[in-house]
C-alpha cells in the first residue's frame, strides 16, 4: 500500500532510540587518553544502559565511522590530530556532510591555542569546549551524561516532528480511501509509527464491526475487519470478540458517537442517518506514552474519525446504487417471467471469470455490480415478444435485437461509474469474437472486455436454466456448446479459463438455485 510507508528519516530515529547501549566515539590520536576516558566512564549507567566505546585514532578514521554509523549519541573530539584542524575538519563533516544534527560533540584539545574557544563555538556547530586539563573525571561524567541527555531529548522532538507528518500526510491519504480494509490497515501503520518504541515495538490489534437497523450494537455488530489478536473473528458479534473489561467501557461510552480515547486503547462507535452502526476498536497503545505522542494520536483521531464516516457514507452510497440495480433488474426479470437469482449468477460468474482474467479489484467490483443491467434494454420490448413461448420469427428476433443498443441508450449519459459500465455491458454483451453478433458486428477485442466476460457467463446460465421459450439443458450440454464456440461466439482466453474452472462456476450455480 503506496500511501502508508516508513520515511528513511524515521527508520533513523527508530534504530536511534532502539540502541541497548549509549555509543559514544572517541576521536583522539593518543592512546592513553582513550584509555583513561573509558576507565572513568567504565561504570557509568544512564536510564538503565551502558556505554559503549568505539575509538578513532585521525579524523580520517572517525569520518568512516561517523559513516557507517548513524548511531552515535556522543563524540568527544580532539583538535590536533593528523593535522593542526583534524577534529574541526570532522565537526564540520558531521554537520555538513552528513546532515547529522543529532550527534553531540564535544571538542576537547590540549592545545587550546591551536583552536580559540571563542572562534570555534561560533564558527563550528558543536556542543561544548573543553581543555583536557579542566576534564577530570566528575566533569567528564558530567559533560557526558549532559550530552546523552540532550542527545536523548533531540531524538524525541525529531520523533515528534516525524510523527506529526506522519499524521498529516496520512490523514489526507485516507481520505482518499474507499475500502475498510485499506482504511484499517493504513490506520495501523500510522498509529505504529507514531508510538515505534525500538525494541519495544507496538503490536496493534484491531477490529471492524458493522451493523444494520438495529439499536442493540453489542447484540447485532458483526466483525467486518480484523487484525492482530482479532484475526479470525470476522462474522463474530463483537459483543463475543471483545474482552470483559473493555465490554462494559463500549456499553458506557457508546451513546457519545465520538473517538474514545482509553488506557492503550481506542474506541470509535458511530450510528449514522441511515441506522448504520459502526465501531471501530484498537488496542495494544503504550499505557506511559508521553504528552507529544497524546496529542499526536488525538490530532490523528479526530480526522480518522471524518476519514472513517466519509468511507462509510461512500459505502452507504454504493449499497444504494447496487440495491438500485439489482431492484431494476428483478422488476425486468418478473416482466420477462424469468428466475429470480439470474442476475445474482451473473453477477457472481462475471466476478469470478473476472479474477481468474487477472483483472484488478476496482474492475472486478465494478463488473461484479454493474452486470446485472446486461439485459436492462429488454424493458422496452413488447410483452408478446419478450415472454414468446418458442422460436421468434424474423420479424420478432429483429425487434428482440434492439435491447442491446436500448439499454445502452437508457444508461449511457449517467454519470455513475456503474450505470457507465453498465451500458457498456448492455451493448455489447451480444458481440460475438468472430464478428457475427449484434447491434455492431464487434470482433475479437474491439468488443468490451466487460461485454465479452457477461457474454459467456449470460450464456452458459441461460443455456443451464429454465426459461418461457426453453427447459434447462445438462451441464455437459451447455459445456460442449461453451467449448464449441470458442473462438466464434466467445473469446478463447476466457472460454479455458471458464473451462479449466468449471467447479468453482457450479459451487456459484448451486449457492443461487432457482
Amino acid at each position: 500500500m503506496d500511501a502508508f510507508v516508513f520515511s528513511t528519516e524515521e527508520t533513523v530515529l527508530n534504530e536511534a532510540v532502539k540502541n541497548e547501549k549509549w555509543q559514544l566515539l572517541i576521536v583522539d590520536d593518543e592512546e592513553e587518553v582513550h584509555a583513561v576516558t573509558k576507565l572513568a566512564l567504565r561504570d557509568v549507567i544512564y536510564q538503565g544502559k551502558e556505554i559503549e566505546f568505539i575509538s578513532a585514532y585521525s579524523g580520517v578514521q572517525a569520518k568512516e565511522i561517523l559513516a557507517e554509523n548513524n548511531n552515535i549519541a556522543l563524540v568527544l573530539l580532539d583538535v590536533v590530530m593528523e593535522t593542526d584542524d583534524a577534529g574541526l575538519t570532522v565537526a564540520r563533516y558531521i554537520r555538513e556532510e552528513l546532515k547529522n544534527s543529532m550527534v553531540r560533540i564535544v571538542l576537547r584539545t590540549g592545545q587550546p591555542g591551536q583552536a580559540p574557544e571563542r572562534e570555534v563555538i561560533i564558527n563550528y556547530d558543536i556542543n561544548d569546549y573543553k581543555s583536557k586539563t579542566e576534564l577530570t573525571a566528575q566533569r567528564l561524567f558530567t559533560t557526558v551524561i549532559a550530552s546523552f541527555r540532550s542527545y536523548q531529548d533531540l531524538i524525541a522532538i525529531e520523533h515528534n516532528r516525524a510523527g506529526l507528518e506522519s499524521v498529516i500526510e496520512s490523514s489526507s491519504n485516507l481520505f482518499s480511501i474507499r475500502s475498510m480494509d485499506t482504511f484499517i490497515d493504513g490506520l495501523l501503520r500510522q498509529i505504529t509509527s507514531v508510538f515505534c518504541r525500538g525494541n519495544n515495538p507496538v503490536n496493534l490489534n484491531s477490529l471492524v464491526a458493522e451493523a444494520h437497523g438495529v439499536d442493540k450494537f453489542e447484540r447485532s455488530l458483526k466483525v467486518v475487519v480484523a487484525q492482530g489478536d482479532y484475526i479470525g473473528s470476522e462474522g463474530r458479534s463483537v459483543w463475543e470478540v471483545l474482552p470483559p473489561e473493555l465490554r462494559k467501557h463500549c456499553s458506557n461510552e457508546t451513546q457519545d458517537q465520538k473517538i474514545v480515547y482509553g488506557e492503550g486503547y481506542i474506541f470509535y462507535y458511530r450510528k449514522n442517518t441511515g441506522n448504520r452502526s459502526a465501531l471501530v476498536f484498537i488496542s495494544g497503545l503504550p499505557v506511559d506514552m508521553c504528552d507529544q505522542d497524546r496529542n499526536l494520536i488525538e490530532l490523528f483521531s479526530t480526522n480518522v474519525q471524518i476519514a472513517y464516516d466519509n468511507i462509510l457514507l461512500n459505502q452507504e452510497l454504493e449499497d444504494t446504487q447496487r440495491e438500485i440495480v439489482y431492484r431494476l433488474g428483478h422488476a425486468l426479470e418478473t416482466r420477462s417471467r424469468e428466475t429470480g437469482n439470474h442476475l445474482k449468477r451473473v453477477a457472481e460468474l462475471s466476478e469470478l471469470l473476472a479474477i481468474l482474467y487477472g483483472l484488478p479489484s476496482e474492475q472486478v467490483k465494478l463488473i461484479k455490480f454493474s452486470s446485472p443491467l446486461h439485459d436492462v434494454g429488454k424493458i422496452s420490448i413488447r410483452d408478446d415478444v419478450l415472454n414468446y413461448p418458442g422460436k421468434l420469427d424474423q420479424a420478432q428476433w429483429e425487434i428482440m435485437m434492439t435491447h442491446a443498443q436500448q439499454g445502452y441508450d437508457l444508461l449511457y449519459d449517467s454519470p455513475r461509474e456503474i450505470l457507465q459500465v453498465g451500458a457498456r455491458i448492455a451493448l455489447t454483451h451480444h458481440e460475438r469474437w468472430d464478428g457475427k453478433g449484434y447491434p455492431n458486428g464487434l470482433a475479437g477485442e474491439a468488443i468490451d472486455l466487460f461485454g465479452r466476460i457477461v457474454s459467456l457467463v449470460d450464456v452458459f446460465d441461460a443455456l443451464h436454466s429454465r426459461r418461457c421459450y426453453k427447459p434447462a439443458y445438462d451441464l455437459d450440454y451447455c459445456l460442449t456448446h461453451i467449448k464449441e464456440n470458442r473462438g466464434k461466439a466467445f473469446e478463447p482466453k476466457l472460454v479455458d479459463l471458464f473451462l479449466d474452472n468449471k467447479e468453482r462456476f457450479l459451487k456459484i450455480m448451486k449457492r443461487f438455485p432457482d
